[in-house]
């Protein structure tokens, strides 16, 4: 067991959590992946009070962890940075503290369990990885950058995503990173070889697996669909100026209609593209519906990020994030299928306590005159013309699971995953790469290749590997086109038909672990 000064082990366990989070792209520190075993370690060796610094531990593992993965919050503060720019700060520290306390939490139910050897290990792997699951389901959810989620996507250890999906690998990453405690406690020699022995297995088998998976990848078919990716490069600083919508309208139609060898059959433009409501663009005598109608030829498909209205029956006006998907025909577009977004990012979409939000000066990272709506639970498109497929907007593609669900509730598998996202708020930051990387997750999970489109970057076309296609990728701050054939199917994956089961077995084996501590109590 580690001997420390508490001032010591509260720097330690630290900087603990913030080399696990820098093992997270697109840092790719792998070797901070043992900041979990020094935390196990550390957790042994509170003092008189042991349960309530558990919690402090493990809080400011969490607060360390999170402020390298979401340090990113303060940007969108920036983009009116004198009216705004002085919450930057505190977005930071109670956001970073706010999702710390599950870890916290984490840490003392450890403490309090207090195993020893191998079994302190997989208590504390099912302990993280359960209120991990919590911080990804409680009220809106936020699972940004789960431990699972350390490997690069496409990666030969990614692949497991697969079969136990992100909170499953969370579960096995943190069981073999956590391993090396058990050589700082008090049991035999014997037990510390055979938790290193399995935990190197298990590493290697997660290298091994996934490198086999890799080995039979699937091309792809040569007759795919052309999609093109349109990546305009506006700034979130100068898209809500309205003097710049005609500008913003011709940047994306130029893109659009950019000569290539093969004639896109798709054409995607990203999370609320324009700085408008759709209806009122496409409303008749507005001059942007005709030139909208002339950017497209005949057969092709434009995929868009807009914002609409909808009024109900009663006449209240409901805004909506959306994707519409237009078709051009020989007499002009028509509107052939709308996804409206279902998960709302608090802050972002909505604003809880809005009244008070308002004062403050929060209603203006809204961008519109009031909340949006959240969409119906969600379900795969079907676009005339376009292969079947799930739309997740922006933070949607955060969620393990989203996919699977919208195909349990239609019953169609679709053939491609579409993130159409505005990470233009995260600026240039890690954010943007992070986020590309959490969202490639969503293609090895279900097996289905997935595009991404997004004002500034990153965009890229993502094969069901979570590999992006070799030179499908638009960087941060690249304005540009990607033409790539979407990329093939897989069959559906073990995931994708047993959903979450393997990671409550996963759990389940930390529960036996833990329960062996009574039954071999005298």
């Amino acid at each position: 067991m580690l001997s420390t000064s508490p001032w010591r082990a509260r720097l330690a366990v630290l900087a603990a959590g913030l080399a696990a989070g820098l093992a997270h792209p697109p840092f790719g520190l792998l070797p901070g992946l043992l900041g979990y075993a020094v935390i196990l370690a550390l957790l042994d060796t509170v003092g008189p009070r042991p349960l309530r610094q558990a919690f402090f531990r493990g809080w400011l593992a969490g607060v360390g962890y999170f402020a390298v993965s979401v340090w990113w919050v303060v940007e969108p503060f920036m983009v009116d940075a004198a009216n705004q720019g002085w919450m930057a700060p505190f977005a930071l520290v109670l956001m970073a503290g706010g999702l710390a306390l599950f870890w916290g939490a984490a840490g003392l139910a450890s403490r309090a369990l207090a195993p020893r050897g191998a079994a302190k290990v997989l208590v504390f792997a099912g302990l993280l990885a359960g209120f991990e699951w919590l911080r990804g389901n409680i009220l809106t959810g936020f699972p940004w950058n789960l431990p699972g989620e350390s490997w690069r996507a496409g990666s030969a250890p990614s692949q497991a995503a697969a079969l136990v999906g992100a909170y499953g690998l969370t579960w096995i990453t943190v069981a073999i990173a956590a391993a090396p405690a058990v050589l700082a406690d008090r049991v035999g020699r014997l037990t510390k070889i055979a938790t290193a022995v399995v935990a190197l297995a298990a590493l290697g088998l997660l290298y091994a697996g996934g490198a086999a998976r890799l080995g039979n990848a699937n091309p792809g078919a040569a007759d795919a669909p052309m999609i093109r990716v349109v990546q305009a490069d506006i700034d979130q600083k100068d898209k809500w100026r309205p003097e710049n919508l005609a500008a913003i309208f011709d940047t994306y139609v130029a893109l659009s209609r950019r000569p290539a060898p093969t004639r896109p059959d798709i054409v995607v433009w990203p999370e609320g593209a324009l700085p408008a409501v759709i209806d009122d663009l496409m409303a008749p005598g507005s001059p942007y519906g005709p030139r909208l109608r002339d950017a497209f030829e005949p057969g092709q498909t434009l995929l868009m990020g807009a914002n609409r209205a909808q009024a109900d029956a009663a006449g209240k006006v409901g805004y909506y994030n959306s994707l519409v998907a237009f078709r051009r025909e020989a007499e002009g577009l028509r509107v052939t299928g709308i996804y409206d977004k279902h998960r709302l990012v608090p802050f972002g979409e909505f604003l809880p306590f809005g009244d008070t939000a308002t004062r403050i000066g929060l209603r203006s990272l809204v961008h519109m005159p009031q909340d949006f709506s959240a969409g119906p639970p969600p379900r795969p498109l079907s676009p005339s013309g376009v292969p079947a497929l799930q739309p997740l907007i922006c933070y949607e593609a955060l969620f393990p699971g989203f996919t699977r669900r919208a195909i349990a509730r239609e019953g169609v598998r679709p053939a491609w995953i579409l993130n159409v996202s505005n990470d233009a708020w995260f600026g240039v930051t890690s954010g943007p790469l992070q986020h590309l990387n959490i969202a490639s997750y969503r293609a090895i999970e279900e097996g289905l290749p997935i595009v991404r489109a997004t004002p500034t970057g990153v965009s890229a076309a993502i094969d069901a590997y979570g590999r992006i296609v070799p030179g499908a990728r638009l960087g941060l701050g690249e304005l540009g086109v990607i033409d790539a054939r979407l990329p093939a199917a897989l069959p559906q994956t073990p995931y994708g038909r047993h959903g979450e089961r393997i990671y409550l077995a996963l759990l389940c084996v930390s529960l036996i672990a833990a329960a062996l501590r009574f039954v071999r109590r005298p």
